[in-house]
């Protein structure tokens, strides 16, 4: 129960305002920990709710009648700053709390990152280099900040970002809280984070994610050489709001989006090679409506939490059954509800039955008759 985490009633509200009517485990397990200032490391699954187990600690514990910044939060992607930061305003929002934030990343305009500190906000969510870059110019003061949270630790505390997070903790005082979270943590960054704390208490939650039961899960049995085809056919029979095409193949995204254009539906693709700004423009114009599908790999989809998405389509099915349900998690969000819809081979349709068993599930098969979604 939310009630008996220690959070306050403002909270506690701004939770369930939210759709959040109780805790998931890694939640529970660190909020009360977060509350007493201890330093922590916190290890669960995508998708569990970490960025609430530290978000909720970190504003019970603000003095928001304070001008001053309170909390760092450093996370490895412009997209998942921007993410968190997200989290922080809905929460603020919602809880009624006058808490404000910024973001500070790379590759964009310092001078507004500047003007927006003058403002002094009580959380400074950003990316490593350019944090420690305005605390090395004074524009962030550093010596008011008593919590430091680093995101997907696994990826910060590894040998190329370490030196620069360790000069960001070097710059606060001594009693501040430090708070690592990873869906992963290797046995390095594990060592590298104990050292960066004191009485570190570490927290490793194995619960099961569940899959959101407001997704229904369908399936279309297609050959191999006819899916692209399929693709296209089921986009323009269902229309639907906001889409996320899933493919395991980086070099087939762009000749999708491209055939989807082709047939006059609004396509934008990303992947691994996709430059920061393309990505940026992709990501926003799809965000905004501009965009009806996104087509996407999962490496370029990870950390991706965009609201309103009515459907996934899995064109290929992912091979790893975890990564099923981080796709599908994509949509359905805040008690919406929401479709995944795999294009299936005969040989793929064992897939479905892991899934099935896994997440305890059921795939129905639809199929396409003249433009239309049919059961049989």
């Amino acid at each position: 129960m939310l009630e008996q985490l220690g959070l306050q009633d403002n909270l506690i509200n701004g939770l369930k305002k939210i759709g959040i009517h109780q805790p998931t485990d890694i939640q529970e397990k660190t909020i009360p920990l977060g509350l007493e200032n201890k330093d922590i490391i916190g290890q669960s699954e995508t998708g569990s709710g970490k960025t609430f187990a530290y978000l909720l600690p970190l504003f019970q514990k603000i003095d928001f009648t304070k001008k001053e910044t309170q909390g760092i939060i450093l996370a490895p992607t412009h997209e998942l700053v921007m993410q968190i930061d997200g989290q922080i305003k809905l929460l603020a929002q919602k809880a009624d709390i006058p808490i404000t934030s910024a973001t500070i990343i790379g590759d964009v305009s310092v001078k507004r990152q500047i003007e927006r500190l003058k403002e002094k906000p009580h959380i400074i969510v950003g990316s490593v280099g350019r944090v420690l870059d305005l605390i090395d110019k004074r524009k962030i003061k550093a010596h008011t900040v008593k919590t430091i949270i680093i995101d997907e630790g696994d990826r910060l505390l590894d040998q190329s970002s370490l030196p620069t997070v360790k000069g960001i903790i070097k710059s606060t005082l001594k009693e501040r809280q430090l708070m690592v979270f990873s869906a992963t943590i290797s046995k390095k960054a594990l060592e590298a984070a104990k050292a960066l704390m004191k009485d570190p208490i570490v927290v490793i939650s194995e619960e099961k994610s569940q899959v959101n039961p407001n997704i229904t899960h369908l399936y279309f049995s297609v050959e191999q050489r006819d899916k692209v085809n399929m693709m296209r056919k089921l986009a323009a029979a269902i229309r639907p709001k906001k889409a996320i095409i899933f493919i395991n193949k980086s070099d087939q995204l762009e000749m999708v989006a491209t055939k989807l254009q082709y047939h006059h539906l609004n396509a934008c693709a990303i992947h691994g090679t996709t430059t920061k700004m393309e990505r940026k423009n992709a990501l926003e114009g799809f965000r905004q409506g501009k965009y009806q599908f996104l087509v996407a790999s999962d490496v370029a989809a990870r950390g991706l939490d965009i609201q309103g998405v009515t459907h996934i389509f899995n064109l290929d099915l992912p091979l790893d059954t975890k990564q099923y349900l981080h796709r599908v998690g994509r949509t359905g969000r805040m008690g919406q509800a929401g479709t995944a819809i795999s294009l299936v081979t005969q040989r793929e349709i064992s897939f479905l039955k892991n899934y099935e068993k896994d997440y305890n599930i059921t795939f129905t098969q639809k199929f396409l008759y003249k433009g239309k979604i049919i059961d049989k």
